[in-house]
């Protein structure tokens, strides 16, 4: 498997992409190939003093790079030599089997859909980050990659995080729950409403009714559906709020007990990695033909190492094959 990797898309670039790539050996098969994107004089840099790296590392020369704050499309047209452009190109291609971007969250995406297009009978592609929680991880999908939603791309969502989370994490039949206001039917905008029926309808997936916010961390459901707008701002609500009560506990406990404060910072710490996102390596554009993982903009080199582990696992789960089949079976209701 040949794995394309934007090198200068993060915040990090191209220390932490090129360390990731290098640590990621561990994770790479006999033929298997990181075909590292970007400018190559700042990669190869990077590269010395690593060893064997020849073995199972390429470097692909582009000389533009796509801010965080470039207008994604825009950015697109202007530098279709960035390495976030020609990484998605590659795999367009077929020179690689799948890519991988800490870079512009907006143009990645714009990019996945101009080259690769959409599976069939998928109206638009979602991002499924996975939550930590105590009761396992939860998939939220949409977190960013389509603000205005018809009833059919929430349903459609729930669908395909339903097959990834069952693919790649091992969780039987995934409950799906579809954020909203309250529990009850009545609850909730149109758009909400009408996805509910048309969720309602699909045997092959596991619909519980709606979920409220704070049922994201109690265990009541695997999978929690929304528009990308909602479901952005959740996910950033989360780190925030993690953050800001380690941060807040820590301060509490060395003024007020003053005597715990090294266990409980010993704990604090455990729980900060339990719930980095590094761990999970990147969330992968649901929809798509073809692989693209997404990362988090301040991804370490183990998030990126990570983001490898992910594109092979979706790639040997044949997720996009799965999701393919299951929506052609329901292709009526998805044209709800």
């Amino acid at each position: 498997m040949r794995i394309g990797l934007d090198a200068m898309g993060g915040d990090r670039a191209p220390v932490a992409e090129v360390r990731g790539a290098v640590a990621a050996r561990e994770h790479l098969g006999e033929g298997d190939k990181i075909v590292l994107v970007g400018r190559r004089d700042a990669i190869a840099e990077q590269l010395r003093g690593a060893e064997g790296w020849q073995d199972y590392i390429e470097i692909r020369h582009a000389e533009q790079v796509i801010r965080m704050d470039d207008p994604p499309v825009e950015a697109l047209r202007a530098k279709p030599d960035s390495s976030l452009a020609v990484v998605t190109q590659l795999h367009k291609a077929g020179e690689v089997d799948a890519c991988i971007s800490a870079g512009n969250t907006g143009a990645f995406v714009a990019a996945a859909q101009m080259n690769l297009r959409r599976l069939s009978c998928v109206h638009r592609p979602g991002i499924a980050v996975l939550t930590p929680t105590f009761h396992g991880p939860v998939s939220i999908c949409d977190v960013g990659a389509n603000v205005s939603c018809r009833p059919s791309h929430l349903y459609q969502y729930g669908l395909m995080a339903s097959v990834y989370v069952q693919s790649i994490h091992g969780v039987k039949n995934p409950r799906v729950g579809l954020l909203s206001v309250g529990e009850e039917d009545a609850k909730g905008n149109e758009l909400v409403k009408k996805a509910r029926q048309l969720l309602r309808k699909d045997p092959n997936v596991n619909f519980i009714g709606n979920v409220e916010g704070r049922d994201l961390f109690n265990g009541s459901c695997d999978v929690m559906i929304c528009d990308g707008f909602v479901g952005n701002v959740v996910l950033k609500l989360i780190e925030g709020m993690a953050q800001s009560v380690i941060k807040g506990l820590l301060h509490e406990v060395a003024t007020k007990m003053p005597a715990a404060a090294k266990m409980v910072e010993m704990g604090a710490r455990s729980l900060a990695e339990r719930w980095d996102f590094n761990e999970y390596g990147g969330a992968p554009l649901l929809g798509v033909n073809g692989i693209c993982i997404i990362c988090h903009g301040a991804s370490s080199d183990v998030g990126i190492k990570n983001a490898v582990r992910s594109a092979k696992q979706f790639a040997a789960t044949h997720v996009n094959e799965q999701i393919t089949n299951l929506l052609s079976q329901g292709s009526e209701v998805a044209d709800g």
